[in-house]
């Protein structure tokens, strides 16, 4: 299973430097072998949100998640407690945390353009090193 941080849909989505990357790595990959966080998915509407691409967001909802059926990770409200764990350890942001719980609790492989994630134990792995190890 592999958990794809928020930067890499938003790589995709606008048309970023690495969103041929993220574009294989989608082919590539069986959507079963896919998730993504709620915070992701929320995060994603914001920021689509704020930069007028509303009607992008809805589709991606579609695409993704309806359609695509890729799965989405939450954590319960008592594993906050872990979450501020894993900032203390790792000396991660909240939202590096949470995606890193969701990682733990569903032993997904983080793949990210991150690079904070590479000073903890489970590291990150970018599109273009999961392509290359299929």
């Amino acid at each position: 299973m592999y958990l794809l941080d928020t930067n890499v849909w938003l790589e995709r989505l606008l048309g970023q430097a690495h969103s041929d990357d993220v574009g294989r790595l989608l082919d590539t990959l069986p959507t079963e072998e896919l998730t993504m966080t709620d915070f992701t998915l929320h995060s994603l509407g914001v920021i689509l949100g704020r930069l007028g691409q509303r009607a992008v967001f809805v589709q991606f909802v579609q695409d993704v998640l309806i359609d695509g059926a890729i799965f989405l990770a939450r954590l319960r409200p008592e594993a906050m407690e872990q979450v501020v764990a894993i900032m203390d350890r790792h000396n991660l942001d909240f939202d590096d945390a949470y995606q890193y719980a969701a990682a733990e609790q569903e032993d997904a492989i983080i793949v990210s353009f991150d690079r904070d994630f590479d000073r903890t134990q489970r590291g990150r792995r970018t599109p273009a090193e999961v392509i290359a190890n299929c």
